[in-house]
């Protein structure tokens, strides 16, 4: 089931660019509410988890520092699409490949800890990639490409948090050191979350609507945790 879900959020939130063409606005505060519930499963589950499996407290901080500085290298090549920053250029005829390969780099990586906690994480990463779906799709088809292209593309991206969900519950290396990939995963959604959650609005006013897709986001996971 969990491998269905992964695969069926890219595509809803393609289905969603075709069928009702979601405008910024709403992309934004998809993105919003799924920062927060990301962020929310981060700190209320996956920290307390990962603390309580060893006492090596440094090694952990350590993994989920790279973590954090692995993503900001990522996004150097992605240009923040995983926060929904990918911008459309009228004047674009090809997708950028390294903008591809990075966002399948993160789904892959946060695939990985899956297995090992329980399903709010799938959630939260389920809910995280429909708006990213929607930028994707949107961005594929400014790039001009065919359906078949578009689809191709993205079925290997649907494909690659399956992938990490698979290889992290069956490879030796991934289960050895479960703990520390788990910490590194925390360190990347804490980036994620926080940029989407608290980067600069516009003029840098209060943006209540954004405000309430984050508390909801919060809320929802208190109340199911």
């Amino acid at each position: 089931m969990s491998y269905i879900l992964l695969i069926l959020s890219v595509f809803v939130g393609s289905i969603l660019v075709f069928i009702l063409k979601p405008q910024k606005k709403i992309v934004h505060l998809l993105l919003a509410f799924s920062g927060a519930y990301l962020l929310s499963v981060t700190i209320l589950h996956l920290l307390p988890e990962i603390y309580q499996e060893t006492n090596n407290y440094k090694r952990v901080g350590i993994f989920i520092l790279i973590g954090i500085m692995f993503q900001s290298v990522l996004e150097f090549f992605s240009n923040g699409a995983e926060h929904g920053h990918m911008h459309v250029d009228s004047d674009e005829s090809k997708f950028p490949i390294l903008i591809f390969i990075s966002l399948c780099f993160h789904a892959f990586s946060e695939g990985l800890p899956i297995h090992k906690v329980d399903d709010n994480l799938l959630w939260a990463i389920v809910v995280h990639k429909i708006p990213i779906a929607i930028v994707l799709t949107t961005f594929l088809i400014h790039a001009k490409y065919s359906k078949k292209m578009v689809f191709a593309f993205l079925l290997t991206f649907a494909l690659m948090s399956p992938l990490g969900l698979l290889l992290g519950d069956k490879i030796l290396f991934f289960t050895t050191y479960s703990t520390e990939m788990t910490a590194f995963i925390v360190g990347v959604f804490l980036h994620i979350s926080t940029i989407i959650l608290f980067e600069s609005t516009e003029n840098h006013k209060f943006n209540l609507q954004k405000f309430g897709a984050i508390f909801l986001g919060i809320i929802i996971t208190v109340l199911t945790l």
